[in-house]
């Protein structure tokens, strides 16, 4: 099992493209480890912003009646992905890895995929 620093590492050093990443308490929407980013991508901010996201899909997945789980959110721009993956264990639920990713260099199955594996290995 990896911690959080040995998680978000592995994630800006095996998945091709990856600009910034970090893990969120969508209770709180506070980052709890970070890694990369840099003046032109704030992960205290994105952090926040994505607690948003987060909340409204959940709350809106309650409304409709849904009974699924949600396994990531994907936002497209036009030079980045930035991919959110809602964490299932038991131990961490309530939490999400933020992913953002240089479009021209990323491949996307590929990183949802090393996301997931991440994902598996990480204690919380």
């Amino acid at each position: 099992m990896a911690n959080v620093e040995t998680a978000l590492k592995e994630t800006l050093a095996t998945i091709d493209g990856a600009i910034g990443a970090a893990l969120v308490d969508y209770g709180s929407g506070m980052a709890l480890g970070t890694i990369g980013g840099g003046k032109d991508l704030d992960l205290t901010v994105a952090a926040a912003g994505n607690t948003d996201v987060v909340r409204a899909k959940v709350r809106t997945m309650e409304m409709l009646g849904l009974k699924d789980e949600i396994e990531d959110i994907l936002i497209t721009l036009g030079t980045q992905y930035h991919l959110i993956r809602l964490m299932k264990s038991r131990d961490s639920k309530g939490f999400f890895l933020y992913l953002a990713l240089d479009r021209g260099r990323a491949n996307l199955a590929m990183a949802r995929h090393q996301l997931t594996k991440i994902e598996a290995e990480l204690e919380i």
